[in-house]
């Protein structure tokens, strides 16, 4: 019974610094510095005590591996999941529409995104480049409105870091 509660304490333990630990790292990328910072604190005080648990004890059973292997596991990928919550997103999105289409363009616009409409040349003929600004809750929304209108368009998304002045809309 021991070995089980001590496995249960290690899972748990690293579920919750690795989730830190993703959550952390990715507030890091954001330019969140101070709030990545506080969180490491807390972080490492939990790694720290666990695995000097885990080191410390008699027992070699390795469910003892296994239990910090899987907490690492799900701690990553609840990690992710929770960094997706709490932190937004503005996403660039560059769609190449298939020819010179006002009408998608007027659509995409009355759907509440705002679009700045770039001509380009491909192989053969010239076409509409979509350039738009959008939260990353919306990004679903707008390829399903874009492959609607356009199933052959050509869509770019990228995470924008900064974003200054200009026309931002989410869309419905």
């Amino acid at each position: 019974m021991d070995l089980f509660l001590l496995c249960l304490k290690i899972f748990f333990a690293r579920l919750i610094d690795v989730s830190l630990g993703t959550f952390r790292t990715i507030n890091t990328v954001k330019g969140k510095d101070v709030i990545a910072a506080l969180i490491g604190i807390v972080e490492i005080t939990v790694w720290f005590l666990i695995v000097k648990e885990a080191l410390n004890t008699d027992n070699n059973s390795l469910w003892i591996v296994t239990s910090y292997a899987l907490g690492f596991s799900v701690g990553t990928y609840i990690g992710g999941k929770i960094s997706k919550w709490f932190i937004k997103s503005n996403l660039e999105v560059q769609v190449i529409l298939s020819s010179k289409n006002d009408e998608i363009v007027n659509k995409v616009r009355k759907e509440g995104y705002a679009v700045t409409v770039i001509e380009v040349k491909g192989t053969n003929d010239l076409k509409y480049m979509l350039y738009i600004q959008i939260k990353d809750k919306s990004l679903e929304n707008l390829k399903e409105i874009i492959k609607k209108l356009d199933n052959k368009a050509f869509i770019v998304v990228n995470e924008t870091k900064y974003v200054e002045n200009g026309y931002f809309n989410i869309g419905k």
